[in-house]
């Protein structure tokens, strides 16, 4: 089965199942047939975040048509670890990177939130979904981390429950070390971002104020907000996550 690994691999938002022949959409028809320049015969991976990933083989192959048959299961479905994360909306490129890296590192549910400070409120979530769709093809997840629209600030607060446990990455530099607070935690989690300007002190107490929040430093140096976001998923996916 490793050697599957070789084949490219297309995310299909479509049931899979052995014998299934599918007609591709015609961004996958443009890109099998004139980017990677697969013919019949030729087989790929597909996965759609639900069902595992599967062994697929083109039956046919025109210039603005393409039908595939699912073959075979490689791979079961699987589920990563139960982390949310919670980071303010950014502008359009770091936004960008957040999706991308938090695909790859693993994180189940992305939820944006708009704080007082929240500069770019905007998310388009059909390109935030493509984003990530591209970032799982591309990392060999089988599992799509979900997105949701924005949310205000206030409403993360209001949503915390005793069984999920909330890091907040808390920029004032009195928090504890991240070490330390993530040794006594397990999942499920959540992780909790601001914007590019910090939280608001009003945020910061109604954080600090609430049993089943976690204020976390990430070191003496102050992170851009993506830098943040990732530094924090990888050091959580270390401890207590699947790595």
């Amino acid at each position: 089965m490793r050697s599957h690994y070789t084949l490219h691999r297309l995310y299909l938002d479509v049931a899979l199942q052995a014998g299934t022949e599918l007609d591709m959409a015609a961004d996958h028809v443009n890109y099998l047939g004139r980017v990677l320049r697969k013919r019949v015969g030729d087989t790929l991976r597909v996965f759609n975040g639900r069902d595992g990933e599967w062994l697929a083989e083109i039956v046919s192959a025109e210039r603005r048509a393409m039908r595939v048959r699912v073959v075979e299961r490689l791979r079961e479905p699987q589920d990563g670890p139960d982390i949310t994360l919670y980071i303010a909306t950014l502008r359009k490129h770091r936004m960008a990177t957040v999706l991308e890296k938090a695909t790859e590192l693993g994180v189940k549910t992305i939820q944006p939130i708009i704080t007082q400070r929240t500069q770019f409120t905007a998310l388009n979530m059909d390109r935030a979904k493509a984003q990530i769709i591209e970032a799982a093809e591309q990392t060999e997840r089988v599992d799509i981390p979900d997105i949701h629209p924005p949310i205000a600030f206030e409403t993360v607060v209001e949503r915390q429950s005793d069984d999920r446990p909330l890091i907040f990455a808390d920029e004032a530099g009195d928090a504890s070390r991240i070490s330390d607070v993530v040794a006594s935690l397990a999942l499920p989690i959540g992780l909790l971002i601001g914007p590019e300007g910090g939280f608001h002190p009003d945020e910061r107490d109604s954080l600090r104020a609430s049993p089943n929040v976690r204020p976390v430093t990430l070191g003496p140096r102050i992170l851009r907000a993506d830098t943040a976001a990732i530094s924090l998923l990888a050091l959580v996916q270390a401890s207590i996550g699947d790595w």
